[in-house]
């Protein structure tokens, strides 16, 4: 038991430590002028290659062989997982639907939000990001296979390193002092700890159900991927540099899960 909460709070620690890898990349801030359209999509869209490969090498794998294990049939693993996936894509959209937030570049989503101070707006959409990528993390490690958890909470923190960037600067761009924008971006990491309890928690209180929690998360981030962060970064004229980045942090990751996974 003791040995068991160990691991949950052993993927809180990491899930933090890639949530403050936001901050890490908003430090540019404070040396850097401007963040030019074509540098922004090239960095988001490579966090989406990382998250991409993590969600199949660290993530859908995983629990596919987990649930092969438990349930004795490949077929019935499958079905599991692929429960999971529609399970976790489901629910972000559910709280994109519910939740007003608003994108780098594409605007608001969600009920009306004129209420809402614009900064929160911002705070939610990277929140709805890096809640599911720490419970990944989480999970990672809450499965039993720490060297995975690491391998996640690496390249989710090298994923975060753009995404803090992008952040700071977009605050910047609407008048926000370097100081607080560095502040908020950094702040919108500790989502990621609070996502990472949850994942490691909920393994730890039902381990049989790994592998779906193994999918959800998957799906979750899958959702991320598609609905949030391509659109963004194909929504100027750098289409394919976009789609040479992601396959870049898809490899970068490949690459990480392999060796030290």
């Amino acid at each position: 038991m003791t040995s068991d909460i160990s691991i949950v709070w052993l993927g809180a620690l990491a899930s933090l430590l890639a949530g403050l890898a936001s901050g890490v990349g908003a430090l540019a801030i404070f040396f850097v002028r401007t963040l030019t359209d074509r540098f922004q999509d090239s960095m988001l869209a490579a966090a989406a290659g990382v998250m991409l490969a993590a969600s199949f090498f660290s993530l859908l794998l995983p629990g596919l062989e987990y649930g092969e294990s438990l349930v004795g049939t490949t077929s019935g693993a499958a079905l599991i997982v692929i429960f999971g996936v529609l399970s976790g894509a489901g629910a972000l959209f559910f709280i994109h639907q519910k939740l007003p937030h608003e994108h780098f570049s594409l605007g608001r989503e969600g009920p009306n939000t004129a209420h809402i101070r614009r900064i929160w707006l911002f705070i939610i959409a990277i929140t709805l990001h890096n809640f599911p990528e720490g419970m990944a993390v989480g999970v990672g490690f809450a499965g039993g296979d720490v060297s995975n958890g690491y391998v996640l909470a690496t390249g989710i923190g090298i994923q975060n390193i753009p995404e803090g960037l992008a952040v700071a600067f977009s605050l910047l761009a609407i008048n926000y002092s370097r100081v607080k924008a560095f502040g908020i971006a950094l702040l919108t990491g500790l989502a990621e700890p609070i996502g990472g309890i949850f994942g490691a928690a909920l393994v730890w209180l039902a381990e049989p159900i790994m592998p779906w929690t193994l999918g959800f998360a998957a799906g979750a981030m899958l959702f991320i991927i598609s609905n949030e962060i391509i659109p963004e970064t194909h929504r100027n004229s750098y289409k394919t540099l976009a789609t040479f980045s992601l396959l870049v942090g898809f490899v970068i990751m490949m690459f990480l899960d392999a060796t030290l996974g």
